[in-house]
Formats: structure tokens, C-alpha cells, sequence
């Protein structure tokens, strides 16, 4: 009789409830770390540790909800998101690239800085009260079991998802194809050799910065918009760390990126899912699954790990 009653628990873990829930839970939470991760390894490639991505994120959080809610679209809310986190990536640019201050110290304060301005605002313009968006089902809006290439389906809700993972392909060849690809491996590697070939070194540390920003900040709005359908101060929940932590990990892959979001989203939607399947177990336990599992993939991962030589390092022409 125990053996079945095992047997039948083991069924219902594996049961198509338990299973679409995770899977859904696994895209929803892994996509806002995907994009985090993607844009912080462009930044990595060229030398500069973005510590402010939790900040970008929570930044497009805020603006990308507001503009969602207020002018009642989607995509102006990814736009919006982008160019939120863009507004902190400027900052970055100016200090760090720029001025040439420590990236590690001005990273932190901008997040801290981020943190407390979005929780502010987000008082004077909503007060106590968490608005959300209307019609968002973040357990429908991949509609997988009917991915088409076109039709009435591929919704703009949808679209940023495809968009994204086509995004990782596109990294992919570009890093290796391109000369885009190659200034910001040597900008890492090798500033001065890359100021000799009549490159500029800042200039692709700045459009590299700016671009972790934008996807830094499109993840922040898909994950107010798409993920909770609301913004809640201080959401992030560390999801800009845990994208510095796959970029770093991914030894300058993006298929690595993607590979890592969707272990960190699994473990962040089991929560969900197993509530789903009916399983009664402490929700503190399962939060610490995605924690855990930085921790682990950093043990084994770690040594492994390829980062750039100049990485965190200001460049200062004419130095030695």
C-alpha cells in the first residue's frame, strides 16, 4: 500500500498539470533573467562589470509599467522599459567610461540609488495602492502548443519572447562574424591594442554599456508587465545579480545565457507549480532554490570561467 501511494505521488509530480505549470513558470521567470544575462555580457565583452543592472532593471520595471498602464500598449511599455534602463546606463557611461571611476562602487550606488527613487515615485503616483494591467495571464501568453510563424496568434505579448531567443542567435554570430564582435572582445581583452587599430576604446565601451542597459531594462518591463502584471518597489528581487552571475558563467556564449535563465526560471516557478500539483511544501524552502542553485553553479562552473583581462578596469589612454 506505501509503495503505491509512492508510486501515485511520483505520478502527480510528473502529471501535464505540474508539468505546463513549470514550463510556463520556467519562461515567465527565466526571460527577464535571459535578457539581463545577454545585455551584461555585452558589457563584459568590453571590459566594463555593469554591478547597476539591478538597478537598469528596476528602473524599466517602473517606466515600462507606467507606460503600459497609462497608454494602454504593450509594446510602448517595452519601449519605455528599454529607455528607463538606458537613462541609468547613461550614468554609468559618464562615471565609469568617462571619468573612469571604480565600476564595482558606482554600480552598487546606482542600484541603491535606483531602488530608492523607483519606490518613491512609485508612492507619489499610486500611493498605497498596486494597480494592475488588465487581461495579463502569464500562464497563456506563450500559447506553445500552437507556435506559429505568423498569424492571429503572435500577439505583441508573445513577440518579445521570440524575439529574444532569436536575439541569442544573433549574438552568437555576431560576436564571431563581426567586427562589432570583435572590437568588443579585444576592448575587454586588450584596450590599448585596440586604441592602436584606431578604434575607439570608449566608444565601444559606451554602446556596449547602452545596450545592457536597454535589454537590462526590457527585462525589468517584461517582468512588471508580462511576469507579475504590476510593479511592486524593490520586484527585481535580485534577478540583476543573478544575470551578472549567468554572464559571467556563460564563458562568453549566449546559448549558455539561455541555458542558465531557464535553470534559474525552473527553480524560480517551482513554487507555482508545485502548489499547482498539490503539493504542500514551505514556500521559504523552495525560495531558496534560485539562491542555492547560484551557489552550486558557481562551485562547479566557476573555476571554469573565462572574463575578460581588462574587465572592471578604466581605460586611460596613453597609460601603461
Amino acid at each position: 500500500m506505501a509503495e503505491r501511494e509512492g508510486l501515485e505521488k511520483v505520478y502527480e509530480l510528473f502529471s501535464q498539470t505540474f508539468l505546463t505549470a513549470l514550463l510556463f513558470g520556467a519562461l515567465t521567470a527565466g526571460m527577464p533573467l535571459l535578457l539581463a544575462g545577454l545585455g551584461e555580457q555585452i558589457s563584459e565583452k568590453a571590459g566594463v562589470l555593469n554591478i547597476g543592472l539591478e538597478g537598469m532593471m528596476l528602473v524599466g520595471a517602473y517606466s515600462g509599467f507606467c507606460a503600459a498602464y497609462f497608454l494602454e500598449s504593450f509594446w510602448l511599455g517595452f519601449l519605455f522599459g528599454a529607455i528607463g534602463g538606458m537613462s541609468v546606463a547613461i550614468l554609468m557611461v559618464v562615471f565609469c567610461i568617462f571619468f573612469g571611476l571604480n565600476q564595482i562602487v558606482i554600480g552598487i550606488s546606482l542600484t541603491l540609488g535606483a531602488e530608492g527613487l523607483t519606490a518613491l515615485l512609485h508612492h507619489f503616483q499610486f500611493s498605497r495602492s498596486y494597480p494592475r494591467l488588465p487581461d495579463v495571464d502569464s500562464f497563456n501568453i506563450f500559447l506553445l502548443h500552437k507556435i506559429p510563424v505568423l498569424g492571429e496568434v503572435l500577439f505583441e505579448r508573445h513577440l518579445i519572447v521570440y524575439l529574444t531567443i532569436a536575439l541569442v542567435g544573433f549574438l552568437a554570430w555576431g560576436y564571431k562574424k563581426t567586427y562589432v564582435g570583435l572590437n568588443l572582445q579585444v576592448a575587454g581583452d586588450a584596450p590599448a591594442a585596440l586604441d592602436v587599430a584606431g578604434v575607439s576604446v570608449r566608444a565601444t565601451r559606451t554602446w556596449a554599456v547602452l545596450a545592457t542597459g536597454a535589454l537590462g531594462g526590457l527585462g525589468g518591463a517584461y517582468l512588471a508587465n508580462i511576469g507579475a502584471g504590476l510593479f511592486i518597489p524593490f520586484m527585481t528581487g535580485g534577478a540583476g545579480f543573478i544575470g551578472i552571475v549567468l554572464a559571467m558563467l556563460a564563458r562568453g556564449r549566449p546559448i549558455y545565457v539561455l541555458y542558465g535563465s531557464l535553470i534559474f526560471g525552473i527553480s524560480l516557478s517551482l513554487t507555482t507549480a508545485l502548489q499547482v500539483g498539490g503539493f504542500n511544501i514551505p514556500t521559504d524552502v523552495v525560495q531558496m532554490l534560485p539562491f542555492t542553485m547560484v551557489i552550486l553553479m558557481l562551485l562547479v562552473l566557476g573555476r571554469n570561467s573565462q572574463l575578460p583581462a581588462a574587465l572592471a578596469l578604466p581605460y586611460v589612454r596613453g597609460q601603461r
